[in-house]
């Protein structure tokens, strides 16, 4: 079944539901499909980090801490950049169904990654996105912002055009970062290929994926190593794997997808502190880049974390929001007044064009 708002293979949302990430709990509504998702889920995760720091100094915050972690119902996946939806069932249907099956059941109720008309998606998609978020707000969800989804539109001829578009600093730095690509082999293996049929192969990317995973602030959904053999070896996912090695030794790789003549990076392994020295984000971008120029791309779409690091390499940015519903009318109100904490990326990237407008 392929998604309104679907940006990715059908088989990663398939292998989503057949290898769910770590204590998740995943299944698709009757009507029309739409994955669910159960998870405990730290209601703090995207809040302002300054105040988070503040509310973790709390006397007894280890104690009291665990009821800011409800158990809660997801409309979503967190393999798809938005929240996939039915092409079948309406927008006010889709919200009332799940509200009315689990608003009894669970405390928090949460439609993530809404799209706010995405220059990725087509006009149906974003239509049913914006009567997605009316309905809930009929239905007395709070809207909460979401975070900044960096892109890159191919329309320059080489890499070193793209260059050319960035400020002068910015061109001297990813220059000097960019000299560490001498020093490192990059294969392009296809997903499917006969060497991900060897599991000691996939431990060593999944090893590298727990490395990136560890030392991430955020800890929320641990893929499996079922998962990550599963998506390996699907050959009809028009997967491809960027496997860096330095001296003969894998220290990254980035795991994209060919979708809709778009490069869509999703996942990324790293060896600590090699992967660092050898600047790595810098040269997977470029490497990225290039691949999409080769192949003919429209698009490539770089996800949603380190939106600071993505836009000082050119990137552009979409917005989603969240429609979360809360059981008890009390904690809504409170959420209602405190949904502003909630937007650090729409804040980083205001501040970020008000400094670039200055320049």
């Amino acid at each position: 079944m392929h998604f309104l708002n679907q940006l990715e293979p059908n088989g990663l949302i398939q292998h989503f539901l057949d290898h769910p990430p770590q204590d998740f709990k995943v299944l698709q509504q009757e009507r029309g499909g739409v994955p669910l998702f159960f998870a405990h889920f730290d209601l703090l995760t995207t809040l302002d980090l300054s105040l988070r720091q503040k509310i973790s100094k709390i006397p007894f915050y280890r104690y009291w801490s665990q009821l800011l972690k409800p158990y809660t119902c997801f409309m979503g996946t967190t393999v798809s950049e938005y929240v996939p939806l039915s092409k079948t069932v309406s927008a006010s249907d889709l919200v009332l169904q799940m509200k009315d099956q689990y608003a009894s059941h669970f405390p928090f109720l949460i439609i993530k990654d809404i799209p706010q008309q995405s220059p990725l998606l087509t006009s149906q998609d974003n239509d049913y996105a914006a009567s997605l978020m009316s309905a809930c707000i009929d239905a007395k969800f709070v809207r909460i912002e979401g975070q900044a989804l960096a892109w890159v539109k191919i329309d320059f001829d080489s890499t070193a055009d793209y260059l050319s578009r960035l400020s002068s600093s910015r061109r001297r730095n990813i220059r000097r970062k960019l000299r560490s690509r001498q020093d490192l082999t990059v294969d392009y293996i296809q997903s499917g290929d006969r060497q991900f049929l060897d599991s000691d192969i996939i431990d060593e990317y999944y090893r590298l994926y727990l490395n990136v995973y560890e030392q991430s602030e955020i800890h929320f959904d641990l893929l499996s190593r079922d998962f990550f053999e599963a998506v390996l070896q699907d050959g009809q996912l028009n997967g491809v794997i960027f496997a860096y090695r330095k001296s003969g030794q894998l220290i990254a790789f980035n795991i994209c997808f060919v979708e809709n003549n778009t490069l869509v990076d999703k996942y990324i392994g790293l060896l600590y502190p090699e992967a660092r020295h050898c600047n790595i984000y810098t040269v997977s971008w470029f490497e990225n880049l290039q691949y999409a120029l080769d192949h003919g791309l429209t698009r490539y779409i770089a996800g949603w974390t380190d939106p600071e690091i993505k836009a000082e390499l050119g990137a552009q940015f979409t917005w989603t929001q969240h429609a979360v519903f809360i059981r008890n009318p009390l904690l809504r109100g409170l959420l209602y007044g405190l949904s502003s904490y909630f937007e650090g990326d729409r804040q980083w990237f205001e501040h970020h064009e008000l400094v670039i407008a200055q320049k």
